[in-house]
């Protein structure tokens, strides 16, 4: 069964997308900046793609979808390890 949450901001998502992505790994938020990149359809953007760099050339991601309203999560070595559906979904800037 998957999570379902709601976020109203790019900004709200962001947060919870970087708070997952450090808890995996325990690493703390502080010390591990959330850098994101825009994904583009065409000339719109429909999602973007986060992702922490951590010790040791760790690095996590996600990637957020809103033409499909859902997140999913990547540990270090490329394997899913979460999906996240959302029933509120900011627009995509």
């Amino acid at each position: 069964m998957s999570q379902v949450v709601a976020f109203s901001a790019v900004e709200q998502l962001a947060e919870y997308v970087h708070e997952v992505l450090c808890t995996k790994d325990s690493l703390d938020p502080a010390q591990a900046p959330l850098f994101h990149t825009p994904l583009r359809r065409g000339n719109r953007v429909c999602g973007v793609i986060f992702h922490v760099e951590g010790p040791r050339l760790l690095r996590t991601s996600a990637v957020w979808s809103s033409d499909e309203n859902r997140i999913i999560f990547y540990d270090s070595s490329g394997l899913r390890f979460r999906e996240v559906n959302l029933s509120e979904s900011p627009m995509a800037d």
